[in-house]
């Protein structure tokens, strides 16, 4: 799946990942691949997490929405900061 991050000034990431965790305004989600289309707002102040080469990152961000299409998962989010994460065993 590709996920695209951005806010008003930059794009803060795009590329291939595995999965997808956000900070859904009523609860939180997991986006897996195939996953049917949706658009959803984001918390005002939550944590978006994704797999990546069996690494997961974690961006603490601050509300904004996602759209999910045909594999292509894109955030748009006021700010964001990346905090550091471990890689995780498969």
């Amino acid at each position: 799946m590709k996920l695209s991050i951005l806010t008003p000034e930059k794009m803060l990431f795009s590329g291939e990942v595995d999965s997808v965790s956000l900070p859904g305004a009523q609860a939180p989600f997991t986006v897996l691949p195939n996953h049917a289309p949706m658009l959803s707002s984001l918390q005002s102040n939550g944590r978006l997490s994704y797999l990546q080469n069996n690494k997961m990152e974690t961006l603490i961000m601050r509300g904004g929405f996602v759209e999910v299409l045909n594999n292509c998962i894109t955030v748009c989010t006021e700010s964001g900061a990346f905090a550091h994460q471990e890689e995780t065993t498969a």
